[in-house]
């Protein structure tokens, strides 16, 4: 199977920057996303594809917590795993990184919809299958000095 990882390498930009001269929160937020979406499409998981198969994923709630600041220019990589898939729920984790340095530390929980309809569903074997979990205390996280976890409230219910 390949690697359960995802890496999105990224440059901060001038546009990225607020008036206090670091990393604007929204930014994380959107280059938290955008590692989702490219990790869900390198497992063939597309928005045409699960579009064109009657389902989407949408946001439920994210979490964030931020360590220390990026600045203009900095090289950062956005790192990207599926933790656990529940009925119709799935949570991401997320952590940004400057060479070896823990920036920023978040979760999403992801459901899955009837595209049509806008319901909840269940998340099919399909799905599932198309992404390899990785547990909080996974060697891989360790060896990129991933050892923080945000944390969060998780629903229960879903």
């Amino acid at each position: 199977m390949t690697d359960p990882i995802y890496r999105l390498p990224v440059t901060v930009g001038a546009s990225s920057i607020d008036i206090l001269g670091h990393v604007n929160n929204r930014e994380y937020i959107r280059w938290m996303e955008e590692a989702a979406t490219l990790h869900a499409a390198s497992r063939g998981q597309t928005f045409e594809a699960l579009k064109a198969s009657g389902r989407a994923w949408v946001v439920r709630q994210h979490w964030i917590e931020y360590l220390r600041p990026a600045l203009l220019g900095d090289e950062l990589v956005v790192y990207t795993w599926v933790q656990s898939i529940r009925r119709i729920s799935s949570l991401r984790r997320y952590a940004i990184m400057r060479q070896n340095e823990l920036l920023t530390v978040g979760a999403t929980e992801w459901v899955l919809v009837d595209y049509v309809r806008r319901r909840p569903m269940v998340i099919p074997p399909d799905v599932q299958e198309a992404f390899q979990l990785l547990p909080p205390e996974a060697p891989e996280l360790s060896e990129l000095g991933i050892s923080h976890m945000v944390r969060f409230a998780p629903s229960v219910d879903l």
